[in-house]
């Protein structure tokens, strides 16, 4: 043990990648650079040999080569993904899990083929409910041998725009990142993006999947049967100014003007305020908000610092967006350490 942290929380972080705040830079983050979580084993998939199966509740059940699917409609959509857990190592207590702190999170340019389109093909039947979406990685849970799978209902599969993507931008997803096949649904956390994806099921009630009814739900205690995680909350993040310290990471600026910027995002609507912080939140002023890469991703924000004499500063941004939700300054605690969209706290020490 080490701080509080377990050698298997340890080991959990090794697997996992979060994005560094410099990568901000990007408004599409280099494939590299994007934040990853893999829940089980990466599969080794050949694709030659890979179908995509549709079945379930549907007129005309489907298997579909990569070849086929590739040769459907064809969209790229940027999409900003973060993971549910995004914060989790600074709530207190804190949820024992992989120790996000703010970084898992990233925007790429998605290429893949529509999947409300797929479904029509498939013909859903009048009594189809929700639609299953089941990877290749196995593993056990909650003592539970399991293959990874999430739903959506019928309403949210045709109307999320969701994606069925093979590109990550130019280039085949890599093997971590789902290949040949993943679920891309826009504004949702990135436990409903299934990776390695080889059938979709539409079934006539409501799936009681582990990852469903008892992974990612907001619960207050371990009785709670909770409420699920689904859209992301607001959150803006800061592109960390000046030179950092390389054991603390704080932040050292020169006391001269200072240009602070960021991105923002939400799942429920537009980025429609950003207000800056360099008192630890006592006193706010607003950012100038910048372009998004589009509808389903992050918006630039930044702002200049007029960096005051020398002395120790503590910078926090927040974001609003259009349904009116706002960053909250605590985090918001949960026994899975889920959806902590708390405002992100940058110390900085200004110095000539």
């Amino acid at each position: 043990m080490s701080d509080g942290i377990s050698t298997d929380e340890l080991q959990l972080a090794q697997r996992n990648a979060g994005m560094p705040l410099e990568a901000l830079a990007w408004p599409i983050t280099p494939a590299g650079l994007h934040y990853l979580l893999i829940h089980y084993d990466i599969p080794a998939v050949d694709a030659r040999a890979w179908r995509l199966e549709v079945g379930g509740r549907v007129e005309r059940p489907l298997a579909l080569s990569l070849d086929e699917l590739q040769a459907r409609e064809r969209v790229e959509v940027a999409v900003t993904m973060e993971c549910a857990g995004n914060g989790r190592a600074r709530m207190q207590p804190r949820p024992v899990s992989q120790p996000w702190l703010g970084e898992a999170v990233g925007t790429a340019v998605w290429v893949g083929t529509p999947l409300a389109a797929l479904l029509a093909d498939a013909g859903l039947r009048a009594d189809a409910a929700e639609v299953v979406f089941t990877g290749l990685d196995r593993g056990v849970e909650g003592g539970e041998p399991q293959a990874y799978e999430r739903s959506l209902t019928i309403d949210e599969a045709l109307g999320c725009d969701a994606v069925l993507a093979w590109n990550m931008g130019e280039e085949p997803l890599l093997p971590q990142h789902g290949y040949p096949l993943r679920l891309v649904v826009p504004g949702w956390y990135g436990m409903t993006n299934v990776k390695w994806l080889h059938r979709i099921t539409v079934v006539d009630a409501p799936f009681e999947g582990y990852q469903q009814i008892r992974g990612y739900r907001l619960r207050t205690s371990d009785d709670d049967p909770g409420t699920p995680v689904t859209r992301m909350f607001p959150r803006a993040l800061l592109r960390p100014p000046g030179v950092p310290d390389f054991m603390t990471r704080r932040r050292f600026v020169e006391p001269r003007p200072c240009r602070l910027e960021g991105r923002a995002w939400s799942g429920w609507g537009a980025i429609t305020r950003v207000e800056v912080s360099t008192d630890g939140g006592a006193t706010w002023t607003d950012a100038r908000l910048g372009d998004a890469p589009g509808p389903h991703a992050w918006r630039g924000w930044s702002q200049t610092w007029e960096a005051p004499a020398e002395g120790e500063y503590e910078l926090v941004c927040r974001a609003t967006d259009a349904a009116g939700n706002v960053q909250p300054l605590e985090d918001p605690w949960n026994v899975g350490g889920y959806a902590n969209n708390a405002v992100q706290r940058i110390p900085v020490t200004v110095t000539a």
